[in-house]
């Protein structure tokens, strides 16, 4: 281990290794450690039997669970966008040749009791049962000057400037309820609470553009997509990249400590007594724990169930975003469910899962409204973790640290601290304006 390399990256975590494969593909010189002896760090996922001791100790799972090679339980679970950023960066690295995903089935919101599939174009606007008539329309109006707009077409902007006018002033043109807003803001363009209305008005229309192009791509019922035998396929597709590129990774390496030289820069990293020098250390807050602040509490649980969750037309994947003015919280509530279809379960069984960025001391509790859509489970645990993001300067210390998972059910927060983080090391920006059509999904291989 005694070599000299340009990044030392550490944990397995998907972000550490989308960054170790980037890396590497710029010819950079690579070493990637993890302590842990499996890929995937805290977003790893988990057979069944690891499940159970992780959640119950030497209990061993119920024979009518299913075998428990059948499983892959994602620890941190997340739907991709279609068109949105982390496909651009599979496609643009090539991961996609290691992965085959499928289409999600569903996309829901929670609106006052009920589970409503989300619409996304002018034409779903006008079909769905969220809306009275008149406001249908009114909503429609706005999903065709969203699916129209184009940002070096002024002619499209019809004479607003998106990047001064705001959100809340933007949506005020059209009238729209606020009932409306709510599902548009949080299950159509994903913000995670109302800040947004506040902000310039182009970010939220990209958001939607996003969401309806991602629907149109695959012609499904959501504009999701998800990898056969869950996300822990991920990290190994990265890894991958990274040793074809030259990348040198070491699983299973206790205690790695993050060295600093006499002006406080990063110069290597020590392990088991033998130190591997560098000139930039790549990391999840566990790894330094003295250059992170706690940010926040997630929790989460996880359901064994037998059947779909009800109300969702027996989707076997399914995402169900619960707004935070339907449960009076400060954030929103994120409902995630997939199956034995997309090879994480045994035959005929289903995975849900309940996140929220923690607003109490009882995970439980504050779980309730969510764990009640899912009907009837198996089994169901309980999982919480504390948040963490970087306290460091970077540009001063040469130590990269990434921000620990939240609590949303899609990776677009997730892609954004890659890309923020890769451009801090290299001075560069990812080059995302990939060919689409060179991923397919549904019943294809990516």
């Amino acid at each position: 281990m005694d070599d000299e390399y340009d990044v030392i990256v550490l944990g397995t975590g998907l972000k550490e290794c989308i960054l170790s494969g980037l890396l590497s593909v710029d010819r950079l010189k690579v070493l990637h450690m993890d302590r842990n002896d499996y890929y995937g760090g805290d977003s790893t996922s988990l057979h069944l039997n690891q499940l159970w001791k992780r959640f119950k100790g030497e209990e061993t799972p119920p024979v009518h669970i299913g075998a428990g090679r059948d499983y892959n339980v994602d620890m941190v679970p997340k739907f991709m966008m279609a068109n949105g950023a982390l496909v651009r960066v599979l496609i643009h690295t090539g991961v996609t040749k290691y992965l085959s995903f499928k289409a999600v089935d569903g996309s829901y919101v929670f609106n006052k009791g009920k589970i409503h599939k989300v619409p996304s174009t002018d034409m779903e606007a006008l079909k769905s049962p969220l809306m009275g008539l008149f406001e249908k329309r009114r909503a429609g109006k706005f999903f065709l000057y969203v699916q129209d707009y184009k940002e070096n077409d002024p002619s499209t902007h019809k004479g607003y400037d998106l990047t001064k006018m705001t959100t809340k002033e933007l949506i005020s043109k059209y009238g729209l309820d606020n009932n409306t807003i709510d599902f548009i803001g949080h299950a159509v363009a994903l913000h995670t609470d109302d800040n947004y209305l506040s902000e310039p008005a182009i970010d939220t229309v990209k958001r939607m553009k996003l969401y309806a192009e991602s629907v149109a791509r695959f012609q499904g019922g959501s504009p999701y997509i998800y990898p056969l035998y869950g996300l822990g396929e991920l990290p190994q597709g990265f890894a991958r990249l990274s040793a074809v590129y030259g990348g040198t990774y070491m699983l299973n390496k206790p205690e790695c400590k993050v060295e600093f030289d006499g002006e406080g820069k990063v110069c290597g990293v020590t392990s088991e007594g033998e130190t591997a020098k560098c000139k930039k250390v790549v990391c999840d807050p566990s790894y330094v724990p003295d250059k992170v602040r706690k940010v926040g509490k997630v929790f989460r649980a996880i359901a064994i169930m037998s059947h779909a969750i009800p109300n969702t037309a027996e989707s076997h994947s399914v995402q169900i975003i619960i707004p935070q003015k339907q449960l009076g919280r400060k954030s929103d509530m994120y409902v995630f469910c997939c199956s034995y279809s997309h090879n994480v379960a045994s035959k005929g069984k289903f995975i849900a899962f309940v996140s929220a960025q923690a607003e109490s001391e009882n995970p439980e509790m504050e779980l309730k409204p969510g764990v009640d859509l899912l009907g009837e489970v198996d089994e169901l645990f309980i999982d919480t973790y504390d948040r963490y993001e970087p306290s460091n300067d970077p540009s001063s210390d040469n130590c990269f640290i990434s921000t620990s998972y939240d609590a949303t059910t899609h990776f677009e927060s997730t892609v954004m601290d890659v890309l923020s983080l890769y451009t801090k090391i290299t001075g560069k920006m990812v080059d995302l304006s990939v060919d689409l059509s060179a991923a397919s999904s549904a019943e294809d291989d990516f």
